[in-house]
């Protein structure tokens, strides 16, 4: 069984910085890509940013390229997400998730784990 658990988010204002992590549990955590998505209050989940398996490529929605950075240390099963320059729209739940192979996708489909979600308010 997989677990993953996030971390690290809070009240900010816009403009400041936040670095969200999720801790997987599982042996073969290295064998699979990881996303982060996002969902705001009466929308649907959305991609944010996935890394395939060795940390190599990373792919992101296009509103928050430039400003969050993803990446993961297979040694400690952690996946990051470094989140500058915050926005009020980026406030939403942040969830990290395991992909069901090592191709990062942006679907939720495509990803059989999920941890519990952590909550980033970012304030104007």
């Amino acid at each position: 069984q997989v677990q993953l658990v996030e971390s690290g988010g809070g009240l900010v204002q816009a403009g400041d910085s936040l670095r969200l992590s999720c801790a997987a549990s599982g042996r073969t955590f290295s064998s699979y890509a990881m996303g982060w998505f996002r969902q705001a209050p009466g929308k649907e989940r959305e991609f944010v940013a996935g890394i395939s398996r060795n940390g190599i490529n990373t792919y992101y929605t296009d509103s928050v390229k430039g400003r969050f950075t993803i990446s993961r240390d297979n040694a400690k099963n952690m996946v990051y997400l470094q989140m500058n320059s915050l926005k009020p729209e980026d406030t939403a739940d942040y969830y990290c998730a395991r992909g069901r192979s090592t191709i990062v996708s942006t679907s939720t489909t495509a990803y059989d784990y999920w941890g519990q979600g952590t909550q980033v308010t970012v304030s104007s």
